[in-house]
């Protein structure tokens, strides 16, 4: 079966992905572990197929680090799989001592980041992710921007000797590859280039928000916009070249992502423009607010001015005022 006959069955999901390239990294190397905080996924049945390697640890979230951390000092290459907001931030100090400063090989997969969780409410959306793991020395913070990409990243973080934190969607997103993409860590991606020289370039990382980054782009095609499109997978080691050589030729540059306004994307675009390249700067993403407006997610980024026409408008206005 290829990824994209499997895909078809199961549905394009950032964290099945993940999760299917776990379980296919672990038929080929007897290291890989999966370390499970009171989750696992019926379509992925790591813990049926290798019991002996798949750790169920219930809701402590604090021990499903240090203890990946133990194992990855024995040699053992450990994904943590848990809920993005409570690895991030009730297991912070365990990351940021047991994995980071202890150069420990683990994985950690973040599920249900930004807005994804939708009716589960600000207890379980994790919109704080990239400005806390960012801050972190020596750990790679990668947002895969579909299905594809995610597994995609999940077998680059398993190659990659240190801590990687994986920052995955719930529920399935539009596809922005195919099964054949090849992914290489701290390297942006060029989507669109538009034609001539663009007008306008959008920095986008995450699942459904990459999507919706090319479809503003569409929508401000309509208007004689051309837009210059970039998936910035990986927040940390961060593509600043990419950046720059995008902020030279456009008149405006624009981040886009499903993240806390504050230390995000946004932020690390506008501090690599200030220090090598000053260009006008227009950044979406949430407000810096509790989400307690919950809907499926696709309103909630709506409800939270992260839809594509939120973008096109907010696009179109900036550039008046340049």
């Amino acid at each position: 079966m290829t990824l994209a006959d499997w895909y078809a069955e199961h549905g394009l999901s950032s964290r099945v992905t993940s999760r299917q390239a776990q379980l296919d990294l672990a038929r080929l190397n007897e290291r890989v572990f999966s370390v499970e905080g009171d989750l696992g996924l019926p379509a992925v049945p790591f813990g049926k197929e290798f019991p002996a390697r798949y750790l169920q640890l219930g809701i402590a979230e604090a021990d499903l680090v240090s203890v990946a951390c133990g194992m990855a000092m024995a040699g053992k290459v450990p994904f943590v799989n848990t809920f993005a907001a409570f690895a991030v931030l009730r297991a912070c100090e365990q990351i940021r001592l047991d994995a980071a400063y202890a150069g420990s090989n683990v994985k950690i997969a973040g599920y249900y980041t930004g807005l994804s969780g939708g009716y589960a409410g600000p207890s379980h959306s994790c919109l704080e992710d990239i400005a806390i793991t960012r801050a972190i020395p020596d750990l790679v913070v990668v947002s895969p921007a579909d299905a594809y990409e995610a597994y995609r990243a999940t077998v680059a973080a398993f190659r990659h000797d240190g801590p990687v934190y994986l920052r995955l969607s719930r529920g399935d997103t539009p596809p922005v590859y195919s099964e054949h993409y090849e992914f290489t860590l701290g390297r942006a991606v060029t989507l669109a280039e538009g034609t001539g020289s663009p007008d306008v370039a959008i920095i986008a990382t995450g699942c459904q928000i990459v999507p919706q980054a090319l479809e503003a782009a569409g929508l401000l095609g309509e208007y004689g916009l051309r837009v210059r499109v970039l998936n910035m997978h990986t927040l940390k080691p961060l593509d600043t070249k990419a950046i720059v050589d995008a902020a030279r030729v456009a008149r405006l540059v624009v981040t886009y992502e499903d993240h806390n306004i504050h230390g995000g994307l946004g932020s690390a675009v506008a501090s690599t423009l200030l220090t090598r390249h000053p260009a006008p700067l227009l950044r979406f993403a949430v407000p810096d607010v509790f989400c307690t407006d919950t809907a499926e997610y696709p309103e909630m980024l709506a409800r939270y001015g992260l839809s594509a026409e939120h973008v096109r408008d907010g696009v179109r206005s900036a550039l008046e005022r340049l």
